[in-house]
């Protein structure tokens, strides 16, 4: 009690002033340490060198973030649907914190206006809004703790620019969810058409495996490929959210792939070359 209300009085010469004015804006409460959270609206092509020689970006934030936003969504979820099962749960907090979700609601709050980037491309800009609020939860977490970041995500995101039960009637795509996380974790993935054939009232089947790093992490039948890609998908997406040590060789395989790629490009002569992970484009 006694330090909230010397926080406060910290507070009272820099209310009305910015940025304090504009966080205030987004988040309905003031900053007590506002460098968290311009940080976290800092991209990482925008990133400063710090006299220590450290470069800072919103990357450690988003991580933090992300971790919070998972926890903070399942506890809603849980309570919000008392007598769902455990697969709905899932299902809806992947609705919900998936990177078109948290892109839209970072637009939503005017989170577009505050980042601060140098980056040009379309691909840089695709995800950066997401990540920049998931960083700003992670920041909300670290100045203001656990209850006021849980206030902000119902409050601000889900209760004012979700409607939680049109949420629920949305279709998950695991497929652009994997690719996604692929893509975040620089992990190469691959959709492989296992084999198609008829049944025998002559509808088409296939079934499709998903491979990381060659290994096979899911695997799907359906009426078209698309169906059986998601199908594969959210196999895969399963294992990485539920199994630890399938993730846990996930990473020991990249930690191996990037010591590989080190020791080449250190001999004489040699160049590494790089390149991106084989997956297939989104179908109509």
């Amino acid at each position: 009690m006694l330090k909230k209300l010397y926080r406060n009085i910290r507070l009272l010469p820099k209310k009305g002033k910015e940025p304090y004015v504009s966080f205030y804006k987004i988040l309905n409460f003031y900053p007590y340490n506002i460098t968290l959270y311009e940080q976290a609206l800092l991209h990482k092509s925008s990133s400063i060198k710090l006299k220590d020689g450290r470069w800072i970006n919103n990357e450690r934030l988003e991580f933090l973030g992300d971790a919070i936003l998972d926890a903070i969504v399942a506890d809603i979820v849980f309570k919000e649907f008392e007598y769902k099962k455990e697969g709905f749960l899932t299902n809806m907090r992947s609705k919900i914190v998936q990177r078109e979700t948290l892109n839209k609601l970072a637009l939503n709050l005017g989170l577009d206006r505050l980042i601060k980037s140098s980056a040009k491309t379309g691909n840089h800009k695709t995800h950066m809004y997401g990540n920049a609020l998931e960083a700003l939860i992670g920041a909300i977490y670290l100045d203001q703790g656990y209850r006021i970041a849980k206030k902000f995500v119902h409050e601000r995101l889900i209760v004012e620019h979700l409607n939680i039960e049109t949420v629920a009637q949305q279709e998950v795509n695991f497929k652009s969810r994997l690719i996604e996380w692929s893509q975040k974790n620089k992990i190469p993935i691959e959709f492989r058409l296992i084999e198609s054939f008829t049944d025998d009232n002559n509808n088409p089947i296939f079934y499709t495996a998903v491979d990381i790093y060659d290994q096979e992490s899911g695997t799907g039948r359906g009426y078209s490929k698309k169906e059986s890609q998601q199908r594969a998908a959210e196999e895969a997406l399963d294992k990485i959210n539920m199994d630890k040590e399938f993730i846990k060789s996930i990473f020991i395989l990249k930690e191996k792939e990037l010591e590989l790629s080190l020791s080449e490009t250190s001999e004489p002569g040699i160049h590494a070359v790089s390149s991106s992970p084989n997956q297939e484009t989104e179908e109509s």
